[in-house]
């Protein structure tokens, strides 16, 4: 489902929560190892957006991308193996066992067990959703995001293998949008200011210093209305982990192979 709908997957994920067909590890686990069909469903969007703008570096950089989300997936696989209990296959049935002569769901049922969720979830979204995307908004109004981006960017001096021309990128990338470092990114190019490793590394830094700000932005409004607060807190704090940590991953990977 993944595939298709991050928000149909993770509310399947919600519902089995709470009615404890699965635990909290497995809830956790079972968000992060959605990152791999999560970047499948962006993918498109990202590779069509970037290489018109910078050309073959948008190759290097999406298999970058990709390396870190199937990086995330293989390490998620490793840590299910050993945190959660195996499964007694003895003690019950399993569901393939059961009667499948039940006879099929009517579409009055199907209507109505589809509007019993929706209301559920409706309410969840008017209690949690609007309100935290009504302040996200008034704290951009207020320019908080702004001063939050630009003191981020002013300490970008621990990176002194960056270039000063990377600085205007990682920049716009964070106090904009991923488009606006693009753009730059690409005018750059054209120009022969940067070549392709300089902007790759560029790129890289900007998505992992512009997570937490895109986490509380983007993330936390859209997860509230799905899980509980406390819960859509802990999974973002360990999906944007996971996500920076394997993006610096893949970036000094890169770093040292293009020295």
């Amino acid at each position: 489902m993944a595939l298709f709908s991050g928000v149909s997957a993770n509310t399947m994920l919600s519902e089995a929560y709470e009615k404890k067909t699965i635990i909290k590890k497995e809830l956790i686990l079972a968000n992060l190892f959605n990152s791999l069909p999560t970047y499948f469903l962006h993918l498109p969007t990202v590779f069509f957006i970037t290489a018109p703008l910078i050309k073959g570096a948008a190759i290097i950089y999406v298999a970058l991308t990709f390396g870190a989300a199937i990086f995330r997936t293989v390490s998620i696989v490793v840590l299910s193996r050993f945190l959660l209990p195996a499964i007694d296959r003895s003690a019950s049935p399993s569901h393939e066992t059961k009667d499948t002569t039940e006879k099929k769901t009517h579409w009055r049922k199907a209507v109505e067990k589809s509007w019993k969720r929706f209301k559920k979830r409706i309410r969840k979204i008017i209690r949690y959703t609007v309100p935290i995307y009504i302040l996200v908004f008034l704290m951009h109004r207020a320019g908080l995001f702004d001063i939050l981006e630009r003191g981020m960017a002013d300490y970008l001096s621990f990176l002194p293998w960056l270039t000063p021309q990377s600085m205007g990128i990682i920049t716009l990338h964070m106090a904009a949008e991923f488009t606006a470092g693009l753009a730059v990114a690409g005018a750059l190019l054209q120009e022969g200011s940067m070549d392709y490793r300089e902007i790759v590394l560029a790129l890289l830094v900007g998505n992992v210093l512009s997570s937490p700000v895109r986490a509380i932005r983007h993330q936390f409004p859209y997860y509230a209305g799905i899980f509980q607060p406390k819960m859509a807190v802990e999974l973002i704090v360990y999906s944007q982990l996971f996500r920076v940590g394997s993006l610096m991953l893949m970036g000094c990977i890169y770093f040292m192979l293009t020295l």
